[in-house]
């Protein structure tokens, strides 16, 4: 493997680029949260079942 060349690509990648604006950013940001989120409830939802009907 060429270390120069992974280099180069490196600073070829890092020109390319760009911060993402604010819009962008909040988008992202409301899908991770809405994520966390769906996972978070369907877990509790399967621990609340366990818990209230013992099951075994």
């Amino acid at each position: 493997m060429d270390l120069v060349n992974t280099f180069k690509n490196m600073a070829n990648t890092l020109k390319l680029a760009k911060k993402s604006d604010k819009e962008d950013y909040m988008q992202h940001l409301r899908l991770v949260l809405l994520g966390i989120a769906a996972i978070g409830t369907i877990g509790f939802i399967i621990q609340f079942v366990f818990s209230v009907f013992r099951f075994g």
